[in-house]
């Protein structure tokens, strides 16, 4: 059970793991930081929990008893845009893929220490949220591309275009800083948080993710172009300038 000394406008964290010594370590550690907790170790009742509780995130086991994390990731995707870890004792590096690339904001591996993964919860559900100044009246790039970050809208060939809230993150500090090469580091510490900033992993795959949503060729960006060994850049649409970089 929660605190009941917990604020009322504490986050609530759904844990989706079936181990329950591991839960009750996972709900100590968040609970001291005044989240509230809530936990399943089904996969299909995690769903309907998001569905129901929306719940601030989602720390979701690979290992479940009815459905693997990856699938009731899958799920979960389908019904919402809610920060999720991943939680499991593979190591694999194509297990981290996998998850990133099904929309997991971030993946800790077991056994791991417990203020760590607090730390990361922390991380997620701050970025999960734009920078409380962005700009009111939607961004034209150019007659194929517009952005309107106040109402959180993409709109690409008259197309809306759904971001999870990592990619509008990273969009949001990219076209704020047009025109500027923005390093690998720096956009790491304010889309994801200092403690990533050494993540290169992730930055690769966010940047990926957005040019499969935005650009007319993501093998020949148009937006946001890569400054090689440095960091990336969003095409200075306010000045017209020449590109530089394509690739």
């Amino acid at each position: 059970m929660s605190n009941p000394a917990l604020r009322e406008e504490s986050k609530l964290v759904l844990v989706v793991e079936d181990e329950e010594r591991m839960v009750n370590i996972i709900r100590l550690n968040l609970e001291l930081e005044r989240f509230r907790v809530v936990s399943t170790d089904k996969g299909f009742e995690a769903v309907r929990m998001v569905r129901e509780l929306l719940p601030d995130c989602v720390i979701l086991d690979v290992m479940l008893p009815d459905v693997d994390g990856f699938e009731a990731l899958r799920m979960i995707r389908e019904e919402s845009n809610v920060p999720v870890i991943m939680l499991t004792a593979r190591g694999e590096e194509d297990d981290v893929i996998r998850g990133l690339s099904l929309g997991a904001d971030d993946y800790v591996k077991k056994p791991f220490n417990p203020r760590e993964l607090v730390m990361r919860v922390k991380a997620v559900i701050r970025r999960a949220e734009l920078p409380a100044m962005v700009e009111k009246a939607p961004i034209r790039i150019d007659d194929r591309l517009s952005i309107d970050f106040d109402r959180r809208e993409v709109i690409v060939d008259g197309k809306v275009i759904k971001l999870r809230p990592t990619e509008w993150r990273l969009l949001y500090h990219l076209v704020q800083n047009a025109g500027w090469v923005m390093p690998h580091e720096t956009l790491l510490s304010k889309v994801w948080g200092w403690e990533y900033r050494d993540e290169t992993q992730y930055l690769r795959l966010y940047i990926n993710y957005l040019r499969q949503k935005i650009e007319p060729d993501p093998s020949r960006p148009r937006y946001i172009l890569t400054e090689r060994g440095i960091g990336y850049r969003f095409v200075d649409f306010r000045n017209k300038q020449p590109e530089s970089s394509h690739v």
